[in-house]
């Protein structure tokens, strides 16, 4: 390569550069009108590969992730296209409308005359659009469906990319990562004018929300340009299930890996450890020198999906797909500017309202209310229960339960009675002392007659006989004395708070 040449390239390399912290970018691009459709599809014009092309050696990978059910995103890839489109609308509609995208595109997989690639693959595109319109004008429940388009036909030398949406293409050269795409998205507009940051867009509330995306509505033309590209360059396409995720400082260390796979394998990782929210497709290529092989990858619901026979919508020829030359029309400019500051109001970020804060307080409310009402239950409870026991030395009626919780009585004194603890039989000041559970109050002051009639009968301290012994004959007399009755039990019998019996041990 000449000097002239090498500048020429460099050049054309730093011009392709997207700036991130602008609205408008320099890359020079072609404004090309996108042909009408004709009925019947043509052939592309097939073209010789021009002399010293290069070739595209590539790995790609598309799965799931952690969270999604099923895999709405599709992708294709081979030595002259790759492509990736992320699908959305719902789980029944998503992979559909991706699915239709890659179908649609890859038919541009062939030889082309270079200056009609960006074309070709525009009408291509187009035509993945009349064909989401027709199926949601076959069935209105797939109305909101769409999908990304990322994709670039490689003719040896220079690349021609068409975008619409936030999926991503990267190019990595002399260890310098490059953005060759701009997210269709209504924050990164915000970012471009100048309103928010990049760190503010990163976690912004309404950061997927697109304003430019392959619905089947009409001007969903894509972005169109070129990309010349050199021996070494590495390429990256991937949907936002891995840039959503994974900062361009760790996508550029994984594209600088030795090996294709390995890199890939990083990328995915990472998206992984971030979370894995999205669906994840990654097309990792390499400009390589070699003629590559004929190697066909078709990812995701593009692969699993079976597109169903729908008959194009019979209004197409009328729908106006709208010309870029109408978005200046100093008619319409002051409206659009009102939509836009609608929009803004619309999808900032908003503090939050009187009625969202009041929300917690009064579900707290509820709550302590609820736990009110379970305490004071118990506590009612606790007034309907009675035991005998002992304040300081008098017999005394509680109101309560006899076992207090740690730090907390449960009970009270009811009543003082008139009966000392110390007259009593000591069995008896026991368990008056270890409290005596009776069924209610009423029982309690029975229990405390007993007791009181105990303290009378027990003389000494112990309680008396509980029964006469029964009448006998008379003994012979006798000069020896009379024997002793036998003691009375030291453990009497604790009274029976519904026994008509006094107190006493029973025998």
């Amino acid at each position: 390569m000449t000097d002239e040449s090498a500048d020429s390239t460099a050049e054309s390399a730093r011009r392709a550069k997207t700036p991130t912290d602008g609205a408008e970018s320099d890359r020079p691009t072609e404004t090309i009108m996108l042909p009408e459709l004709a009925a019947e599809e043509t052939e592309p014009v097939e073209a010789t590969p021009p002399a010293g092309a290069l070739g595209l050696r590539f790995v790609a990978h598309s799965e799931i992730g952690l969270i999604r059910k099923n895999n709405q995103d599709s992708g294709y890839a081979s030595p002259r296209l790759l492509l990736v489109a992320d699908g959305m609308g719902g789980a029944a509609a998503g992979d559909l409308a991706s699915a239709i995208a890659v179908d649609a595109v890859r038919h541009v997989d062939t030889e082309i005359e270079s200056a009609s690639q960006l074309a070709e693959l525009a009408a291509a595109i187009r035509k993945a659009n009349d064909r989401i319109s027709d199926f949601v004008a076959d069935d209105f429940a797939l109305e909101g469906m769409g999908t990304t388009v990322t994709g670039a036909l490689f003719d040896g030398q220079t690349l021609a990319l068409a975008h619409i949406g936030d999926s991503r293409a990267y190019l990595f050269r002399d260890g310098e990562l490059e953005r060759l795409t701009h997210d269709h998205s209504w924050v990164q507009s915000l970012v471009d004018e100048g309103k928010i940051s990049e760190e503010e867009a990163a976690v912004h509330p309404h950061r997927s929300l697109l304003v430019k995306v392959l619905n089947g509505q009409p001007a969903a033309d894509p972005d169109l340009t070129t990309v010349p590209l050199q021996l070494g360059d590495r390429l990256l396409f991937c949907s936002d299930g891995l840039c959503g995720l994974v900062e361009d400082d760790q996508i550029a260390a994984a594209m600088a890996e030795a090996d294709l796979t390995a890199g890939m394998d990083r990328m995915v990782g990472e998206a992984l450890a971030e979370g894995g929210i999205d669906n994840i497709t990654v097309i990792f290529a390499e400009v390589v020198d070699s003629d590559p092989t004929d190697q066909v990858m078709i990812l995701g619901a593009a692969d699993e999906r079976e597109i169903p026979a729908v008959p194009p919508r019979p209004d197409r020829a009328d729908r106006d797909f709208g010309d870029e030359d109408d978005l200046d029309d100093p008619a319409t400019a002051g409206a659009e500017a009102a939509d836009d500051g609608d929009d803004e109001a619309r999808y900032a970020p908003q503090a939050p309202g009187r009625a969202r804060l009041l929300r917690p307080v009064l579900g707290l409310l509820v709550l302590a209310v609820i736990i009110a009402g379970a305490v004071w239950a118990g506590y009612a409870w606790t007034r309907t229960q009675f035991f005998v026991g002992a304040s300081d030395d008098q017999v005394a009626i509680f109101q309560g339960l006899p076992d207090p919780m740690p730090g907390l009585s449960l009970s009270d004194v009811y009543e003082v009675q008139p009966l000392a603890l110390s007259a009593l039989p000591s069995a008896y000041q026991e368990q008056v002392r270890a409290t005596i559970e009776v069924a209610d109050l009423k029982a309690a002051r029975e229990t405390v007659a007993r007791l009181t009639e105990a303290a009378t009968k027990g003389g000494n301290g112990e309680p008396g006989p509980s029964a006469t012994p029964p009448p006998s004959s008379s003994p012979p007399p006798s000069s020896a004395p009379p024997a002793s009755p036998p003691p009375a039990s030291k453990t009497p019998c604790v009274p029976a708070s519904k026994s008509p019996k006094p107190p006493g041990p029973t025998c």
